[in-house]
């Protein structure tokens, strides 16, 4: 057995570790921790901190911290930490030597190999100072790996064909845009542009801005702030901005930050996701201006591109997919963790100069797009089923998700949600998978928010909650098999129509199992062959029916199924009747 090469993520903001075993990918973790922010630091004893111990007091103690090392590697130059002077080589290695020791006990062995990857911009001099970090680490570095590269990998094995990508990757600390021909399995980067200055830490210093003037404002606190309470605001900026991108509104809450006038300050505010998505349009703007350089420099346009793979945690902002989606006329790709995809390509290329076969990365995600209605223009017209995505197509699960919806006149005293799975952006045109009713709303004016959210977890179950933001008035509906195409019954059934097919018998077992259809042979069995089948036809036909149709159709599957699952036959006749003539005339 050959030696094991790990895969490294040597990142500005976060540095995770892979390896490949047994053809699959695993990203090593500490404590269950896989993400490694890029800080190095000394404690107050002199010992050595690494990751989130040394960025939990960077604030505090930046005189004896490090971060974002990477933006200086490639130069002459010594960075201060403590009582001793560092290159950033040295940086880097205490990093990589920590990611290293994980990796050790994880396999319980030796590593002396690693792929690890860098910036498609990186020159020569940055590349070599990476190479050296590892030398330090006690690693030999087999191969540096540009991360669009990498990313692409974790993205595209197993796919063939040739493509024209872009890779997005919006880190904590960096921007970069990256075009790559794909070929058969053989990536080249094309083009490349970025800023080593932009990222989601800008993110968070817009919504500290504005935490600092809500306390100027509300508390009359001036500038300059403690280095402790400044900790605890930009640790809750960074919270608030990871809860956005998921939810409409994020609670800002810090109990005793600080002391005025020898009385406590508490911190309490509530950030809409419009207003922080109007504090960094400025930024994203700015990212879409590197796309196009990028496409320039490459000679392309953004018809060009077939598709847009989305890299690094800052991509989870929903304004980045929305702008992207305008530009490109098509959704970007984000079924990949966008924390972890660089690392996990590491891991690939590292199996591979190994000669270890890897696998296809695999994740779940939700093959439908679920959402509810809501009043807005279909055609220039006022129309009230609207489509609004909640969880969209692709997203790997679990996942939660939340919109904020208004009141559309005063006194509004109830609301109706409708759960919908489908793309069309008329909800009658998708397939209704739920529906309930939030009554006794409190006496406000239209626009009176209502939070509703999705939940869907990894075994197809969605949960849906909607809450009257200003009450907490709520109501919630479950949803089994939401991305299943068959229930228990049809699976049943459709099992039976195979074993029919096949000329086979049930087993004892399953006649055991089902004592009620023993007595479903001949006509019975026959009925309930045809019920199945005329289903699967109804359920393929549902899209080009009108509204009204529609409904009925889904109301008479349901009594279908109802039946099948009851073995009432005698229940079948009228509703199978029924729908035919209804196919009969869609198919006409």
């Amino acid at each position: 057995m050959s030696e094991t090469i790990i895969g490294i993520d040597l990142g500005t903001t976060n540095s995770e570790v892979a390896v490949v075993e047994n053809g699959k990918v695993t990203i090593i973790s500490d404590s269950g921790q896989m993400i490694i922010p890029s800080f190095v630091g000394l404690d107050d004893s002199g010992a050595l901190l690494v990751g989130q111990e040394a960025k939990n007091q960077y604030q505090a103690y930046p005189e004896r911290t490090v971060k974002s090392i990477k933006r200086r590697m490639g130069e002459e130059t010594r960075v201060q930490m403590g009582d001793s002077s560092y290159s950033p080589q040295e940086i880097s290695a205490i990093i990589l030597k920590r990611l290293k020791s994980m990796a050790e006990a994880y396999l319980d062995e030796k590593i002396g190999k690693a792929v690890i990857t860098v910036p498609a911009y990186f020159s020569d001099a940055q590349r070599r100072a990476t190479r050296e970090a590892g030398e330090i680490a006690g690693l030999e570095v087999v191969k540096m790996i540009n991360e669009p590269t990498a990313a692409a990998l974790s993205y595209e094995t197993g796919h063939n064909g040739g493509r024209l990508i872009m890779i997005y990757d919006l880190g904590g600390g960096t921007f970069d845009v990256s075009v790559a021909r794909m070929e058969d399995g053989v990536i080249e980067v094309v083009a490349s542009h970025g800023n080593n200055h932009l990222g989601g830490d800008d993110f968070d210093h817009k919504i500290v801005e504005y935490i600092i003037e809500h306390l100027k404002n509300e508390h009359k606190v001036a500038e300059p702030l403690s280095a402790q309470a400044m900790a605890r605001i930009e640790r809750a900026a960074e919270n608030a901005k990871k809860v956005l991108s998921d939810h409409p509104f994020a609670s800002i809450s810090e109990e005793y930050l600080l002391e005025k006038n020898n009385v406590p300050v508490n911190l309490s505010l509530d950030l809409a996701r419009h207003d922080y998505e109007n504090m960094i349009i400025s930024f994203i703007d700015e990212t879409l201006e590197a796309v196009h350089t990028a496409l320039n420099s490459a000679d392309l346009t953004v018809s060009d591109i077939d598709e847009v793979l989305l890299v690094g945690g800052s991509t989870r902002t929903p304004l980045v997919t929305r702008r992207l989606g305008e530009e490109f006329g098509f959704n970007p790709r984000r079924e990949v963790d966008p924390d972890l995809c660089v690392a996990t390509g590491a891991a690939m290329q590292a199996a591979m100069i190994r000669g270890d076969k890897v696998s296809a990365v695999l994740v779940d995600i939700t093959p439908y797009t679920f959402g509810t209605h809501a009043l807005n223009e279909i055609d220039g017209m006022p129309y009230p089923y609207y489509f609004v995505p909640i969880i969209s197509k692709n997203t790997p699960i679990p996942v939660t998700k939340s919109e904020v919806f208004y009141t559309v006149y005063d006194n509004q005293e109830e609301v109706q949600v409708g759960v919908y799975q489908g793309e069309h952006q008329d909800a009658k045109k998708n397939i209704q998978i739920g529906e309930f009713m939030i009554k006794g709303l409190s006496a406000a004016s239209a626009g009176s928010e209502i939070v509703t959210m999705f939940e869907l977890d990894k075994d197809g179950i969605l949960h849906v909650t909607s809450q009257e933001k200003k009450t907490g008035l709520e109501k919630k509906i479950t949803i089994d098999n939401a991305i299943s195409r068959f229930n228990e019954a049809e699976l049943s059934e459709a099992k039976k129509k195979i074993i029919n097919l096949f000329g086979e018998d049930e087993t004892e077992e399953e006649k055991t199992r089902a004592p009620k259809e023993a007595d479903s042979a001949g006509p019975g069995r026959q009925m309930k062959v045809q019920a199945g089948a005329l289903i699967e036809k109804a359920e393929r036909l549902l899209g080009r029916a009108e509204p009204d149709d529609r409904e009925e159709m889904v109301d008479l599957i349901e009594k279908i199924q109802e039946a099948l699952s009851a073995n009432a036959m005698t229940d079948l006749t009228e509703p199978v009747e029924e729908l035919s003539d209804i196919i009969f005339y869609l198919e006409a």
